[in-house]
């Protein structure tokens, strides 16, 4: 009689089949590596809630030894954070004698990369308090609601860490104007923070202080400027000579320099951001290294290399300023960006 031979066994690149049709928990096992999940679901409680909302999604960070001190330079920004926003908070019965409310917040504004964010942790540091900083994708939510639960919750973090700064970094992102806005989902939001703002000033939001930053203010739902909301506003442009000369102290202090006269320096690099004088330190330190590779012999950074990267850098602040121009002009309503005017005519841009 015919005798059939025993199958061959399956190599560990065929999935087995069974009587009943395809294995598809081999297949799973063989494909569990190469093939993500596509979807992530989190336990469910037996009521059908969830339990983000009993732990804090939110980094709050402790601002450390920060101080305005920290910040090189621009005195007239200081003065009007003392008088606006420290001065009564570090003198209570003054404030009460003279009735000086702390409700609302500050607003922050002036072109990129000229230190908004670290003035805010300054100032977190001045008060002793946490430091939580909201961006809009840490907001933006793809599901109905969610959006609007994820901004209450933020300031909900900031009532149970108090005292506590919360800083809502580019603000034209998460509160802009809502009749610019097609999305119901973006004017819910704006809508949701108009409310925890108009509650800044509850016992429940005892220690909650709101600072918030933005490029352009001008396109800022104006209900967000409104009294009692972010209703101090403080220009923050680009540093002066001795913020210059103490950003460049700072980006250069690990680099091996020699003969270099910050005084030239920071003549010569007026106008430009923070960011810009980052990066003339940093393009000097590639102008030296690279000379160092071809010659075969490592030097250091010197003045040559310091002007030579400065001469190179375009001032990043200029698109910044032709927008404004053209708001301090044509749309300084009520004398909202006064001190943005002022400053324009005296560098004669205006």
């Amino acid at each position: 009689s015919r005798t059939r031979s025993a199958s061959p066994p399956l190599s560990p690149s065929q999935p087995s089949r069974t009587r009943t049709g395809f294995d598809w928990k081999a297949a799973e096992e063989q494909v569990g590596d190469a093939v993500p999940p596509r979807f992530t679901e989190a336990p469910v409680r037996a009521d059908g809630q969830d339990d983000s909302a009993g732990a804090d999604a939110w980094d709050v960070e402790d601002p450390g030894t920060v101080r305005l001190a920290d910040v090189g330079g621009m005195q007239e920004v200081k003065d009007r954070l003392d008088a606006a926003f420290l001065a009564p908070l570090r003198n209570p019965e003054l404030r009460k004698l003279y009735g000086k409310s702390l409700r609302g917040g500050l607003l922050l504004y002036g072109p990129p990369g000229c230190g908004k964010t670290f003035i805010a942790r300054a100032v977190a540091g001045e008060l002793g308090a946490a430091f939580l900083s909201v961006s809009v994708n840490d907001v933006l939510d793809m599901w109905i609601g969610n959006s609007e639960r994820n901004m209450h919750e933020v300031f909900e973090t900031a009532r149970r860490q108090a005292p506590c700064v919360v800083f809502l970094d580019e603000l034209d992102a998460l509160g802009a104007k809502r009749s610019r806005t097609g999305h119901s989902g973006m004017r819910n939001v704006v809508n949701q923070l108009l409310s925890e703002l108009d509650g800044i000033d509850s016992a429940a939001n005892e220690g909650v202080f709101v600072l918030a930053a933005t490029n352009v203010p001008w396109d800022v739902d104006n209900a967000l400027r409104r009294p009692g909301r972010l209703d101090r506003t403080i220009l923050v442009l680009p540093p002066d000579g001795p913020a210059r000369e103490a950003i460049l102290r700072y980006h250069l202090r690990d680099r091996p320099i020699e003969n270099v006269g910050l005084g030239k320096l920071v003549k010569i690099t007026e106008g430009l951001s923070g960011a810009d004088l980052a990066h003339v330190c940093e393009a000097a330190a590639e102008r030296a290294l690279l000379d160092s590779v071809r010659t075969g012999t490592v030097r250091m950074i010197g003045m040559k290399d310091l002007l030579a990267a400065a001469n190179e850098v375009v001032p990043s602040a200029e698109p910044w300023f032709s927008s404004a121009r053209n708001v301090a002009m044509f749309a300084n309503e009520g004398g909202m960006y006064d001190d943005l005017v002022a400053y324009l005519k005296k560098r004669r841009k205006l």
